[in-house]
């Protein structure tokens, strides 16, 4: 068995009518539905990047315990199950917050792995030395040292055979050219883009009528007011449509290579993303602080597997923890070693077999979410007083470690099923979403796909309630989750 994983940062599966791309500027993703069978009702779990990762490694749902960290000790990663079983492991990536406090210990649990610096503010060429920067940035556009660092960063990726994402799809593509012929392993190909800066050559900007300077190209999260900027808007969704069909373009290298050695005949191919963007939809820039909507949370994939007729559609529920399992079956390995996962392998969906009958999804601490593909309901924190905690050995966040108050409040406590019965420590959290003063939301997908019609407060709500007070039952969700939802 051979597997291909190739992973973007932030494809919103709305890009195509939303920010005015088509499939003449996105073939190879087009490509992808002859090959593939696509998904239409895949979630992700949890938000944002490196808890969706903690997900895909250990199939389990992170969000309800941590917020953004590393795999832990207690972690059972699918890559070193995998590892276990001979099978050889690779991971060819630009994402940088593998390199930093809150995430380094996933690439670690590969075999091997290729690191490209540079990506979005990756504290990488030194920025103490002046930069140039644009003279004027809209007032949308993120502030702050990241943004300096990236623009120092830009001055070691000038042309586009320069930039990470390149030189992460090309160490890709010579992994391939060494390994087609044998057998047994599994390739992670993981491009940052599209995610924010929308950094990309000129000639991709043409394609959208983007002039030489940016516009909004690095939205900073919050809500916006989308008729004070409609054009601004548009120009950022252009913007990220100039680099979605860069991506579409290192995708299609990918593609060409499979179809010229017959590739399909014997190795996976799976594509995916962690979640997705708002650019102005739902009155909301970003992702994180908004309620989970749409965008965000339904998700783009397609799964090739030889033998399974090509081109297919699949309307079977599936989430990103159901990545894990379905690596582990597709090479042959027992789930015993990593416990018990909240995911399931995917392989019966692709013989329009059910998997699950609901996911869930959110933010630590901000709102949890849970559809059936159908009806969405989106629960918002009911109680303010409601402790919130974090359950970890490992006390870092995205760069640095968690606060001496933080360190001496920590209390030992038993093991769980989310640490597979190992004590850890339970640290509390300062509360930066402050979702107890916004609204639950019910939506009705089918009726209402825009959720522009909030079904809250109807008698469906007390099944949705019911459905989601079961569904945390069930994955053994932290008692205080219950109560800061008000369930």
């Amino acid at each position: 068995m051979k597997v291909v994983m190739v992973m973007f940062d932030t494809l919103t599966r709305k890009f195509l009518p939303s920010y005015g791309c088509n499939w003449t500027k996105l073939p190879n993703f087009k490509r992808l539905e002859q090959r593939c069978t696509t998904f239409d009702n895949f979630y992700a779990g949890s938000l944002p990047c490196m808890p969706a990762r903690r997900e895909l490694h250990t199939g389990k749902h992170n969000f309800l315990h941590r917020s953004w960290g590393p795999l832990e000790p207690f972690d059972r990663s699918c890559v070193e199950a995998l590892r276990a079983e001979g099978v050889y492991t690779h991971l060819c990536t630009d994402h940088s917050h593998y390199w930093e406090d809150g995430g380094c210990t996933y690439h670690n649990r590969y075999d091997t792995w290729e690191g490209f610096r540079g990506q979005e503010g990756d504290r990488f060429v030194a920025h103490d030395i002046p930069v140039d920067m644009p003279e004027k940035r809209h007032p949308l556009n993120k502030t702050g040292i990241s943004v300096t660092q990236h623009y120092r960063n830009r001055e070691r990726q000038r042309t586009e055979e320069e930039m990470s994402g390149t030189r992460t799809v090309q160490a890709g593509l010579e992994f391939l050219k060494e390994h087609v012929e044998k057998d047994s392993w599994f390739l992670q190909i993981e491009c940052f883009d599209p995610h924010e800066p929308f950094y990309v050559p000129q000639k991709y900007r043409a394609l959208y009528d983007l002039p030489e300077e940016e516009t909004l190209n690095w939205p900073r999260y919050g809500r916006v007011a989308s008729e004070d900027y409609r054009e601004d808007l548009q120009n950022a969704a252009r913007e990220y449509a100039a680099l979605m069909t860069m991506c579409d373009v290192h995708l299609g290298l990918i593609l060409d290579f499979m179809d010229a050695h017959d590739m399909w005949k014997d190795t996976v191919l799976i594509v995916n993303t962690d979640h997705g963007f708002l650019l102005g939809e739902h009155e909301w820039l970003g992702k994180n602080f908004p309620p989970p909507y749409d965008e965000l949370v339904h998700l783009p994939f397609y799964f090739h597997v030889p033998g399974i007729a090509e081109g297919g559609r699949c309307e079977q529920l599936a989430t990103t923890v159901d990545i894990a399992p379905t690596l582990l079956e597709l090479f042959g390995c027992a789930q015993t070693p990593m416990g018990e996962m909240d995911g399931r392998s995917l392989l019966p969906a692709l013989e329009g077999r059910p998997v699950r009958e609901w996911a869930l999804f959110g933010v630590h601490g901000c709102y949890t979410g849970i559809t059936d593909g159908r009806m969405t309901y989106l629960k918002a924190e009911q109680n303010e007083d409601a402790p919130l905690y974090e359950y970890t050995l490992m006390p870092t966040n995205i760069r640095g470690y968690f606060s001496e108050d933080q360190l001496r409040r920590g209390e030992l406590v038993e093991g769980t099923r989310f640490t597979n019965g190992i004590p850890c420590i339970r640290y509390p959290v300062v509360k930066i979403y402050q979702t107890a003063k916004s609204k639950d939301r019910l939506y009705d997908l089918k009726k209402d796909p825009e959720q522009l019609k909030n079904l809250s407060g109807s008698p469906e709500e007390t099944v949705w309630k019911d459905k989601l007070t079961n569904a945390l039952k069930q994955v053994q969700a932290p008692q205080e989750e219950f109560f800061r939802l008000g369930l």
